[in-house]
């Protein structure tokens, strides 16, 4: 048992890091984020659908669960669009920084949702992590379109979460990211459709450049990523996954240092405030393995 919780331990900063090195790919694509997350998400529901096909996968569900899946679908469709487009707006550093507050916003939407009484510490936690995210950022507010971005995205990161957690009661890993993937998609291509550009022959001209890194950010980050991070769910709250998941900025802002260091320059204010977010993390594990064992 101890080696199974050590494995999903291992599992979920594995998928962290994936998670951090999303940010770079966003940086390297030259596309805007809504066509990014489009494209993003029509080949990771490819790349389902074969694995669907190939593992026999039952996709028959009762209609009310694909309506609550797709609601979630458009929720992690905006997430990825806000986080991209922070990034766009800001930088790497900036954007990963602000995607920590996920953490407070979880402590608050997760009792809500499993309908159970707040916690005093997962509050402290999050104030913490709020306090860590200021001191980096607190020179740097003349990026504030790209920071209300980072922390609109981390509160739909964090209320994608908790939702899905709920789902796992009732839905596999794989059943449950094929409709929130197809929702996404179809939710994007009626915007697209209506309120943007639309799909000219211009819209689906990639770069080979641009069409590699995508499918990178699409089997990897997304398809293999997303399945993986619902299932070890299972085993680890969702709160517990979003305060540690407050790493991602750590792992991404130190590829983005080494990759575009003329772009991605760290202050002191960083080390601090990381320093606050990587024992806001390990607190957290300290404390719920203490109250496991009680």
């Amino acid at each position: 048992m101890p080696n199974a919780k050590l494995k999903n331990q291992l599992h979920l900063h594995f998928l962290v890091f994936i998670a951090g090195f999303t940010a770079i790919l966003g940086e390297f694509i030259t596309i805007s984020a809504i066509p990014l997350v489009w494209f993003r998400m029509v080949m990771a529901s490819i790349l389902m659908l074969a694995y669907v096909k190939i593992a026999k996968v039952k996709l028959s569900i009762p209609p009310k669960s694909i309506l609550k899946l797709s609601v979630a679908g458009v929720i992690i469709a905006l997430h990825w669009i806000t986080f991209f487009a922070a990034i766009d707006a800001s930088n790497i550093s900036i954007t990963l920084a602000m995607f920590s507050t996920g953490v407070f916003f979880a402590s608050f939407i997760e009792p809500i949702v499993y309908k159970r009484s707040i916690i005093w510490y997962e509050i402290v936690f999050g104030i913490m992590v709020i306090i860590g995210v200021f001191i980096i950022t607190q020179s740097e507010f003349k990026y504030i379109i790209g920071i209300v971005l980072g922390i609109s995205s981390a509160f739909l990161s964090s209320l994608f979460a908790v939702l899905n957690g709920s789902f796992l009661k009732q839905h596999t890993a794989t059943v449950i990211s094929f409709y929130e993937f197809l929702s996404g998609v179809l939710f994007i291509s009626v915007y697209l459709f209506f309120f943007g550009p639309g799909f000219s022959a211009d819209f689906f001209k990639l770069s080979v450049q641009d069409f590699g890194y995508l499918f990178i950010l699409a089997s990897v980050c997304t398809a293999y990523a997303f399945i993986a991070s619902v299932y070890v769910m299972k085993h680890i709250s969702p709160y517990t996954v979003v305060l540690t998941y407050n790493l991602e900025p750590i792992y991404g802002i130190l590829m983005a240092f080494l990759l575009f260091p003329e772009k991605e320059k760290m202050t002191s204010n960083f080390y601090y405030g990381a320093l606050v977010i990587i024992a806001t993390v390990m607190l957290n594990g300290l404390v719920k393995n203490i109250r496991t064992l009680k």
